[in-house]
């Protein structure tokens, strides 16, 4: 039985279906004997790999914060992603490989009717499951699944290609055209890793979200509660479905420790119905008149940083 949740049942349809699918890319090699049919093979193997990680990685992804990890294990998801652009590229440099082979040894393509059913099969199945996964993705924002519906995508483009490449060999009798497809679907995949790993990368480094950097913004720029006088030091990072902010906040001196987390809390509540993730908010209550005043114990504190240097 499939599980309830949408993402999972949607990664777990996407390995069941993506072995479908390679099975039909494999029998249309077998059936031409074409480069561009192996290219497209090849990386359905690739594929089949990566949806193998990507559903170990939303499972660890899922699993709450123990004593090992404080923040959870979302941050796996980045990893996830990664993975599977390094692992596309590689399938990029191998269709390159064997197109260039290919070219060296000689061209023979064979029984290109059946390989085009074939291939235009695979074709048709990876469109409707990549729709199908890229929108729940979409829909319950995990870049996991999105990453994994973008990836079968390039599956139906590359199948595309093959059949495109086929049909022309057929009616030009111009047997080079099936190295040259293969290295533009090499480029077109390799392109489209290139944009998993950016993400990866930039999610690693805590790059700011700019989405998240707005809605949090726009909520600071609004009437602050109660006694908040001001805010600053904010930063933020996303990691998952899970937001983590951290800010300073100013209030008018002489309130009860009460009144101020009354308010602090009121923004905190602001700020997370802002974000489309869930959120950790950690904020900093400081005085406005002794602000200055107070920070001057922490001067020094760091041994190679100001504290300044962290926000």
């Amino acid at each position: 039985m499939l599980s309830p949740d949408p993402v999972k049942r949607a990664l777990i349809i996407s390995l069941m279906v993506a072995s479908v699918s390679l099975a039909l890319k494999i029998g249309a090699f077998f059936v031409t004997g074409s480069s561009a049919a192996l290219s497209d093979s090849m990386e359905s193997v690739v594929h089949i790999f990566a949806v193998a990680f990507v559903v170990y990685g939303y499972y660890l992804s899922l699993k709450p914060a123990d004593e090992d990890h404080h923040y959870g294990h979302e941050r796996i998801e980045l990893l996830s992603v990664g993975a599977e652009g390094a692992i596309i590229i590689v399938a990029g440099i191998t269709i390159v490989y064997y197109a260039i082979q290919s070219m060296i040894t000689g061209i023979t393509i064979e029984n290109m009717g059946t390989g085009m059913f074939l291939l235009i099969g695979a074709a048709l199945i990876n469109l409707a499951l990549g729709s199908y996964v890229l929108s729940v993705g979409k829909k319950h924002n995990n870049m996991i699944a999105i990453s994994n519906g973008k990836h079968t995508l390039t599956d139906v483009w590359t199948s595309g290609g093959v059949v495109l490449a086929l049909v022309l060999i057929h009616f030009t009798g111009w047997l080079y055209i099936d190295v040259i497809v293969s290295l533009l679907l090499a480029g077109y995949i390799s392109w489209e890793a290139w944009k998993l790993l950016s993400f990866s990368v930039k999610g690693i480094m805590d790059t700011r979200n700019p989405e998240a950097d707005r809605a949090i913004r726009s909520e600071l720029d609004k009437e602050l509660p109660g006694h908040i006088t001001g805010w600053h030091h904010l930063r933020h990072r996303t990691s998952g479905n899970t937001t983590w902010v951290e800010l300073h906040l100013v209030f008018s001196d002489d309130i009860t420790l009460q009144q101020a987390h009354v308010d602090a809390t009121r923004l905190e509540r602001r700020i997370i119905d802002s974000l489309r993730t869930d959120a950790i908010i950690t904020m900093h209550l400081e005085p406005d008149d002794a602000h200055d005043e107070d920070h001057k114990i922490l001067k020094g504190a760091n041994k190679k940083k100001r504290l300044d240097d962290f926000a």
